[in-house]
């Protein structure tokens, strides 16, 4: 992060030849005020500010054509709105998985199981706020099977942020082990699907390289652009239908807790892979 801020700098004297718009002087400081930003440098400030001006440009124009019918969902200018995809990307953890980790354990399916139409497993007490994806999983399953019970301090003892850094682990808050996953396969919705609805919130990946993605507010999420190299992680809580769409309910949290972005709404798309990578 402090060689994307030392590159900035740099770059801020040929930044200073672009001229900032006045007239969003007073929102400019409003945002800042929201989300309480502060920056060392005068340089800093206006790199970012241009950042920010070219991100609400961008959200408005999206907003626009929301009103016009031409996207399922809007855009809003969160605490991410003075970043760029690449600084976005660069705070994310990487997606990987432990090698000594047990694969044995494939998903069995049953296709002839019918299964509801919508499944929203917030309302059964499984899903935390939106914080941390992976303990979002283990702590649904812990509530399973405990009845609720047993969950207290797997919150409290993981202080540990989204960016890299060390981790803060001891064991003796251990509230929950993980000694195996089971792997759904490839490409197959219906599985997913089923796997929601019997089992409980399942840990995806997803492609988050867009400004679309984290600037999103709210609505039935759809990114064209989107591949299938999966680069965030997020948790899928549920299923449903929202005005003749279907969607995926997802839960995300993007780097401060304080600051969480919340619940995604991905489309299925039946004719091609996993969507956005999912």
């Amino acid at each position: 992060m402090k060689r994307l801020v030392c590159v900035l700098l740099v770059c801020s004297s040929a930044v200073a030849q672009l001229h900032k718009d006045p007239t969003l002087d007073h929102h400019w400081h409003l945002w800042k005020k929201t989300y309480g930003k502060q920056y060392k440098e005068k340089n800093e400030e206006a790199v970012r500010r241009l950042i920010w001006e070219k991100n609400l440009k961008f959200v408005m124009l999206h907003n626009l054509e929301h009103s016009m019918g031409m996207h399922s969902y809007d855009l809003g200018m969160n605490h991410l709105g003075d970043m760029t995809s690449e600084e976005v990307m660069s705070l994310m953890s990487s997606l990987r998985v432990p090698s000594q980790w047990q694969r044995n354990i494939t998903y069995k399916s049953n296709p002839n199981r019918i299964l509801p139409d919508s499944v929203d497993w917030r309302e059964k007490g499984c899903v935390t706020e939106v914080k941390y994806q992976l303990l979002g999983r283990v702590r649904q399953e812990n509530h399973l099977n405990l009845g609720g019970r047993g969950c207290s301090e797997m919150k409290s003892s993981l202080s540990t942020p989204a960016w890299d850094q060390k981790c803060q682990y001891d064991s003796k808050y251990r509230a929950a082990t993980c000694s195996k996953y089971t792997e759904l396969p490839y490409g197959r919705e219906d599985v997913l699907k089923e796997a929601v609805a019997n089992k409980g919130p399942v840990s995806v990946g997803v492609d988050a390289r867009h400004p679309s993605f984290f600037l999103y507010r709210s609505g039935v999420y759809y990114e064209p652009s989107c591949t299938e190299n999966v680069n965030h992680g997020v948790l899928v809580v549920g299923y449903g239908d929202l005005n003749g769409k279907e969607y995926w309910l997802v839960k995300n949290r993007l780097l401060k807790p304080k600051h969480h972005l919340g619940l995604f709404l991905f489309p299925p798309q039946p004719t091609q892979p996993y969507p956005f990578g999912l």
